[in-house]
């Protein structure tokens, strides 16, 4: 699954935020703005879990996509 092709909905986005807490920690922004973009499914914080999830050096989004698809 390529980065740029990768759907941001609220079931993807619960399961990519444990994927991330593994990764970087649970404390990571990324991790926080993806747990609160799955539980409440604004476009604004699907907007922001998706900025922050991008930010991320390009390892570790490789490394949680690729335990997402494991």
């Amino acid at each position: 699954m390529a980065d740029d092709d990768f759907k941001f909905d609220a079931a993807t986005m619960g399961r990519l935020a444990g994927a991330l807490s593994f990764v970087v920690g649970a404390d990571h922004p990324a991790t926080k703005a993806l747990k609160t973009a799955a539980e409440t499914g604004t476009a604004k914080d699907v907007k922001a879990a998706r900025t922050h999830f991008l930010r991320l050096k390009p390892g570790d989004r490789r490394a949680a996509l690729t335990m997402l698809n494991d």
